[in-house]
């Protein structure tokens, strides 16, 4: 099976790296189609960004902590810092407070005294061990220590957090709020990550019109190109919206070819299956090449995938279920590596399935289901209303995608199936 490779440098002398011929099974398993993409190159620069525009982007180098984190000894509560030695070794401890020091203030040396201290304050010069304001009692200017205070109590040591020099952040990381919070306060303003990656999407069929036009006799909305750029965004890439293409074989080739040079990736909606008004497919053989156009998936059989003019292209199916199912599968594996993004595949949640479903062997179905609690407190799987019909209210009514692997025939109700909840897969 030939690799998606293709570093747009083909030329006289030099054979295009598709050129060989490609042994195309009936039907590529999702796993054989997403291998595919393992050769392609890291299509996205590099760009430094401040801290406020990095969530969400792809670190595009490691990031190693400027400072220790904390950069100094400080108290985990309010209360009393204390050396350990002044404290008595049975009953109660009673010692003068000499001082005050709240957070970013720093306090003084003591001995044989105690301080009173705020969460996050400096430990003063000598204090080790700090008693929760709640555990402490007052008499006059002294405080009183209960019995079993441990050296080292509430206490937050310099570094024991990260140190300097530790690496914080992981090249091909997609940066999360908590990761933009550890690089401040390990010293950095700014981060290199990843230019986003600029998609172009097609819808194609000569009965697709225009969100909120008018509809001529055998006309629908083209909902596809709306849906599919929300979950490109959603997964950090930039969109341009490049309209619908005709069922015209001769126009599809010149204006997919003409959009390759200003794109990281193009993608169409419809067009890719054998019907006779499906010419995504040859189109894309005439202007570069295909490495497959099958899966044996359900819903989303015919998928195409294959490089136009230099530019990765991915055909997608016209239904907008399994343009929604085929988008997650098999383009967010291939956003990330055009991305440079060490993506881990989508993590699925098990549940109890309420409903029977019978399956061909050798194709990985996609179903879409509600989730509830049962009676006994299980996670259970059901399907919506209308989810046998492939449309969309179901999409929009459902929690998730449950997934029924290949070699399963036959799932009855009670038995365990994965769930992947729409909200985990961007």
């Amino acid at each position: 099976m030939a690799q998606l490779t293709d570093d747009g440098r083909a030329g006289p002398g030099r054979p295009h790296p598709l050129a060989e011929p490609l042994a195309r099974p009936l039907a590529l398993s999702l796993d054989e189609a997403v291998a595919c993409v393992a050769a392609l190159p890291v299509r996205a620069g590099i760009e430094s960004v401040s801290l406020g525009e990095a969530d969400g982007r792809v670190a595009a180098r490691d990031l190693a902590a400027r400072s220790d984190v904390p950069r100094f000894d400080n108290s985990a509560v309010d209360g009393y810092a204390v050396r350990a030695a002044d404290l008595a070794p049975t009953g109660e401890t009673r010692l003068p407070v000499r001082g005050r020091v709240a957070a970013g203030q720093t306090g003084a040396a003591v001995s044989g005294g105690g301080v009173r201290i705020f969460t996050g304050a400096p430990m003063p010069e000598g204090t080790d061990t700090v008693l929760m304001q709640e555990d402490a009692h007052r008499i006059g200017s002294d405080v009183v220590l209960p019995a079993g205070l441990a050296p080292g109590t509430n206490r937050r040591r310099r570094g024991e957090d990260v140190r300097a020099g530790q690496r914080i952040v992981a090249a091909g990381r997609r940066l999360t709020p908590g990761d933009i919070a550890l690089a401040v306060a390990a010293g950095h303003a700014r981060l290199d990550v990843r230019r986003r990656l600029v998609v172009g999407i097609f819808s194609t069929g000569d009965e697709l019109a225009e969100p909120g036009a008018d509809l001529d006799a055998g006309a629908i909305h083209d909902s596809n190109r709306p849906m599919l750029a929300a979950l490109l965004r959603r997964l950090g890439a930039e969109v341009r919206d490049l309209g619908i293409l005709r069922d015209t074989s001769g126009d599809l080739g010149p204006r997919l070819a003409a959009a390759a040079g200003a794109h990281d990736l193009l993608l169409t909606t419809g067009g890719v299956s054998v019907g006779e008004e499906d010419h995504v497919r040859p189109a894309v053989e005439a202007t570069g090449r295909l490495v497959f156009w099958r899966l044996a998936i359900k819903p989303g059989r015919p998928v195409a995938m294959g490089i136009v003019a230099g530019t990765p292209f991915v055909g997608l199916p016209g239904n907008p279920v399994a343009a929604y199912v085929t988008l997650l599968f098999v383009v967010r594996p291939l956003l990330a590596r055009l991305g440079g993004w060490d993506a881990a595949p989508p993590l699925a949640v098990p549940a109890r399935a309420a409903f029977d479903q019978a399956k061909k062997a050798g194709r990985r179905e996609f179903l879409r289901v509600g989730l509830r609690r049962a009676d006994d407190g299980a996670l259970e799987a059901f399907r919506p209303t209308g989810a046998e019909a492939g449309g969309l209210f179901s999409l929009s009514a459902s929690d998730g995608l449950a997934v029924l692997p290949e070699d399963l025939t036959r799932l009855r109700a009670g038995d365990r199936i994965d769930v992947y909840p729409h909200a985990s897969l961007t």
